[in-house]
């Protein structure tokens, strides 16, 4: 008996560590919520001009979505400031504030995920770099556009997701003014570059 209880101790212990990881926030199959930090997030864009590429940045204003992992269904939403937009260029800044974002009156800027195509619970389950493609809806100068984003996706420790996205926003198309002269030609679509860190908690 003296030689079984150490056994039985071992045993209980496995059996708490494996009922822990079933039930932690990566592999828990009810929705789940992730949180993104806007502390930590880097949102890039570039937009071609005559002779040179116009750089600049966006600041997050603030970020969460749920989703089922069973159905890929998905909620809430990712804000960005565009009040923040700068491209170290204060006349040029001003000029896009005022003639393009017109951002005073169209401060946010929000994607709105609605469909994540794929297994998301077996491929958080497997801790390993993945790609998801995202559709929603990018609201932008007041506009919304049904659109689809191939998000990378690298799980970390504790829940922890790193996020990246690289894709076009036709802004012209979507009722933005070019800012092109006789002079400055611009292209009317902007690259944007996005990096963001969230943790996943299980919804209430």
């Amino acid at each position: 008996m003296a030689g079984l209880l150490p056994w039985l101790r071992r045993t209980n212990a496995f059996l708490i560590f494996l009922a822990a990881f079933a039930y932690s926030p990566a592999v828990c199959a009810q929705d789940l919520t992730i949180d993104f930090d806007p502390a930590d997030a880097k949102i890039d864009f570039t937009l071609s001009a005559t002779m040179h590429t116009v750089h600049g940045t966006f600041k997050l204003k603030s970020g969460r979505v749920h989703f089922d992992p069973s159905t890929g269904k998905m909620g809430g939403a990712v804000v960005v400031d565009a009040t923040s937009a700068e491209t170290a260029n204060s006349s040029r800044d001003e000029k896009m504030h005022g003639e393009i974002l017109e951002s005073k009156q169209f401060p946010e800027i929000v994607f709105t995920p609605v469909l994540a195509k794929g297994p998301l619970i077996q491929m958080l389950n497997q801790q390993k770099p993945m790609q998801v493609q995202v559709a929603g809806v990018f609201r932008l100068h007041g506009q919304d556009h049904d659109t689809t984003l191939t998000m990378s996706v690298e799980p970390g420790p504790a829940g922890r997701l790193d996020v990246s996205a690289q894709f076009p926003v036709p802004y012209v198309r979507w009722g933005l003014k070019n800012p092109s002269t006789f002079v400055l030609h611009v292209g009317d679509t902007v690259d944007l570059d996005v990096h963001v860190r969230g943790k996943i908690v299980i919804s209430p």
